[in-house]
């Protein structure tokens, strides 16, 4: 419970900070919203303090429980170390179905109305529509995917144009920049090693009738092009400026992720993004259980009762354990890669690693 406080008080002081303070100190939000939005915080960030209080809490128990010849006395009387730990385990498996309910649905939930609070509050420009981590079809005739955005630059950026409701072309680029024009309400981009996609549509009235020998493969439906840098032509946003802000990904439930696949891919568009952040919700509710099976025999090994040795090895395990979530997303555009099997990589790791040494500390 008390690495639960202390987790959560942290967490929440960071956005607290980094968005609300400022609105409070300019008097333009009242002391009530404040906490209303902090009430909507308290649910989202619970989705990461659960596993993460209860690393640090295994890491401190079982460091001063070796540290002190507790082990030594248990064994002594009979006990293993595996009939030891097992309320343990068990205890986990049970954080592990309540972190699934924060991660598949409270949590987006709370996270999206707590930013609907804040976009209501700030000024609603241009450079606010244009928003990262969301497939953006507002506007009509376009779909606009951008994996990264920090102030008007962007990485991994998809752009797919439609008629009828068909992708015409694509175009993907690493990197560009975003430029306003704020009275006419139109953007345009400047990108960065581009691959631009036409579809070309073969018509079958047209085509040769080959007789004899099998007729030669058709050539692909898409012709590409790359370009070191290229600029796309003005996007009229009067209609997106109009709309209510639309959810990010991270902000979606799991229902809702779902529809939002079967949308996209009946357009027939990459869902690689949809299907990351899904697997990203599932993979890190089972974070609880992955800590306790490692947290266990390191804080053994361990043998320290430093609370700041249990702190430093629980913030290490933390870094290695969401390096992998980094790194699926930075991928998410990479369909080829497959990022969305990257995001049970560190479960998968962590608790193999545990078992094995959970074996020979019992054996120890």
């Amino acid at each position: 419970m008390m690495t639960v406080v202390v987790f959560t008080f942290v967490l929440l002081l960071g956005n607290v900070l980094k968005e609300i303070l400022g609105l409070l100190v300019s008097g333009q939000v009242s002391v009530g919203l404040v906490l209303k939005a902090v009430g909507l915080l308290i649910p989202y960030v619970m989705a990461y303090v659960l596993p993460y209080a209860t690393l640090t809490a295994v890491i401190l128990v079982f460091g001063r429980f070796s540290a002190d010849q507790e082990l030594t006395a248990v064994r002594a009387s009979g006990m293993s170390l595996i009939s030891l730990v097992k309320p343990i385990l068990i205890l986990s498996l049970l954080l592990c179905g309540l972190c699934a309910w924060f991660n598949l649905s409270v949590a987006p939930r709370c996270r999206g109305a707590y930013k609907n609070i804040i976009f209501q509050l700030s000024s609603r420009s241009i450079a606010n529509l244009i928003t990262e981590d969301r497939f953006i079809d507002e506007i009509p005739g376009i779909v606009l995917y951008i994996r990264k955005k920090n102030g008007d630059n962007m990485e991994d950026i998809r752009l797919y144009n439609l008629e009828n409701n068909q992708i015409k072309s694509r175009i993907s680029a690493k990197s560009g920049v975003i430029r306003y024009d704020d009275s006419s309400q139109n953007i345009y981009f400047e990108l960065s090693n581009v691959v631009s996609e036409v579809r070309v549509d073969h018509d079958p009235s047209k085509e040769e009738q080959f007789i004899g020998p099998p007729a030669p493969e058709k050539p692909s439906d898409w012709i590409p092009a790359q370009f070191g840098g290229l600029e796309t032509s003005p996007i009229d946003l009067t209609k997106l400026m109009n709309n209510k802000r639309r959810l990010k990904l991270s902000e979606m439930t799991h229902t809702r992720l779902k529809e939002e696949r079967e949308r996209l891919e009946n357009l027939g568009i990459g869902t690689m993004p949809v299907r990351v952040q899904m697997h990203q919700q599932a993979a890190f509710s089972f974070a609880c259980f992955a800590f306790t099976l490692i947290g266990i025999p390191l804080a053994i090994q361990a043998h320290r009762r430093e609370t700041s040795i249990g702190v430093a090895i629980a913030l290490v395990l933390l870094l290695v354990y969401y390096a992998f979530f980094v790194a699926g997303e930075a991928l998410s555009t990479r369909e080829e890669l497959k990022p969305h099997l990257l995001m049970w990589a560190p479960n998968i790791l962590f608790q193999v690693i545990g078992v094995v040494l959970l074996k020979r500390a019992s054996h120890g």
